[in-house]
């Protein structure tokens, strides 16, 4: 059963801000965030394993869970997004392709999973849409559902390398999402949330200069 939310919460955004667009996000998201590549680096990071439980979270329409199957076929595949309408998309993906992937709907900031259920939490361009106190939340919700030894993977906006990176976030994510959730993401703030949520190991292993700005892979790790 999904945790009852707040009215604030129930209100989230849709992924490209409005719900109009939520048809157009897979090609947007595969021209502007180069989201193959960005994806392929966030799952050589995972460096998933045969067995392992793995939570997609802010799944989307799915394609980063099906990229994980490809690359390991054996692991447990779940995927937690707020939007029914893109959550439709990720099960009819998902279907065609045969590939089983447990989707529910909820919210990041109260996961409807017991703790230390995961081996593994992925996550790819979901933190820079949430305001700044869910980020937070939901970095301790990630560490709650992680076993011990368990790891997140968290790509990402992230601070950008030079000023052409902070030109192009200003003028196209900051612009659709606004300043105020995506600033501490563009700080470089990402790991110091999920340092406070208790996760240790917590670094920046990959960037990736994209036409939307500087996009980050962000590792952590649960203690033993």
């Amino acid at each position: 059963m999904i945790p009852p939310v707040s009215d604030a919460e129930r209100d989230f955004m849709p992924a490209l801000r409005f719900g109009s667009l939520t048809s157009l996000f897979d090609p947007v998201v595969a021209i502007w965030a180069r989201e193959g590549e960005f994806k392929r680096r966030v799952l050589r990071h995972a460096a998933l394993r045969s067995g392992e439980r793995v939570l997609d979270l802010g799944c989307g329409t799915g394609t980063l869970a099906l990229m994980a199957h490809a690359d390991q076929p054996e692991v447990e595949l779940d995927g937690l997004d707020a939007d029914p309408a893109i959550l439709r998309t990720a099960r009819s993906k998902a279907d065609a392709s045969g590939v089983p992937i447990s989707l529910r709907e909820g919210f990041s900031t109260e996961l409807p999973y017991e703790d230390g259920r995961f081996d593994v939490v992925l996550s790819t361009l979901f933190f820079h849409h949430l305001a700044d106190a869910d980020k937070r939340a939901t970095a301790s919700e990630i560490a709650r559902v992680l076993k011990p030894g368990g790891r997140a993977v968290i790509g990402d906006l992230g601070k950008p390398q030079d000023p052409l990176m902070r030109l192009a976030v200003s003028t196209t994510v900051q612009v659709l999402d606004g300043r105020t959730t995506t600033s501490l993401n563009v700080a470089g703030g990402l790991p110091t949330v999920f340092r406070e949520a208790g996760l240790v190991d917590v670094g920046v292993v990959d960037r990736l200069r994209t036409p939307v700005g500087t996009l980050e892979v962000v590792v952590a790790r649960q203690s033993q």
